[in-house]
């Protein structure tokens, strides 16, 4: 397994925002549905070691996130809902900084980076300033900074909120092509129904909880719905 989740809870004060959480993934693309104040940035933060866990465990291939967490940190790719871009410095300044911090030479990371480059869709904006950019592009950038080290575990909190379609079209194909052919874990935050794919393994969380999780076809056969439009109304109904 790559990430396992047990008993995973968190308060802020009183307020509940996570509710004893399990979940397994294996390698492959996996789907985080639920709307705004569902807990999804917790449970990223949490993925992440950016928030100290309460009660529960994460582990990454074996090793808990409270003892190994550099370690484990080294293999796991981010993408933040908000920006943490220096929009001062240029595409090309921003990763290789990122790849210095890998320990990965300034040679082998602009071979990375304009092979990331090439394949979203950014190669005539290498010396272009993130400032210079629109939202599709810096997000397109944070996800080549997330990927240049070749992470085995790729986590992304709502990476396409307020983008065009283009631009969430070729993120989320670049992604899944990822998660297909590099043996990638990859979860994917959303609260976007038209992101959602017959074919995507759909965990749905809300307040807190997590209230289904399977193949999105099984789950639309399984409660008799047409689309994950009707699926959601219906959890949320049962939910109530």
């Amino acid at each position: 397994m790559k990430i396992a989740i047990t008993g995973l809870s968190h308060h802020y004060g009183n307020a509940l925002a996570l509710n004893n959480i399990e979940l397994t993934l294996q390698d492959g693309f996996t789907l985080l549905l639920g709307p705004n104040g569902a807990g999804k940035s917790t449970l990223f933060g949490l993925l992440t070691g950016l928030q100290k866990i309460d009660c529960g465990d994460i582990r990454f291939n074996g090793h808990t996130l409270r003892q190994a967490r550099a370690k484990i940190m080294a293999r796991v790719g981010v993408v933040f809902q908000q920006s943490t871009l220096d929009i001062d410095l240029t595409v090309k300044q921003n990763l290789s900084y990122f790849a210095s911090l890998h320990g990965i030479t300034y040679e082998e990371g602009l071979s990375r980076i304009d092979s990331l480059l090439h394949k979203l869709d950014l190669s005539g904006r290498l010396n272009s300033k993130i400032r210079h950019l629109n939202g599709g592009h810096r997000r397109r950038v944070e996800l080549a900074r997330s990927l240049i080290h070749r992470p085995s575990i790729l986590l992304l909190d709502e990476p396409t909120v307020g983008l065009d379609v283009a631009s969430r079209q070729l993120i989320l194909s670049v992604v899944k092509e990822l998660a297909e052919q590099a043996s990638v874990t990859v979860l994917w935050a959303t609260h976007l129904f038209d992101e959602v794919q017959l074919d995507d393994s759909l965990v749905v969380l809300s307040k807190g909880s997590i209230i289904a999780h399977d193949k999105c076809s099984n789950l639309l056969t399984r409660y008799q719905k047409d689309n994950v439009n009707e699926l959601w109304q219906h959890l949320m109904a049962l939910q109530s």
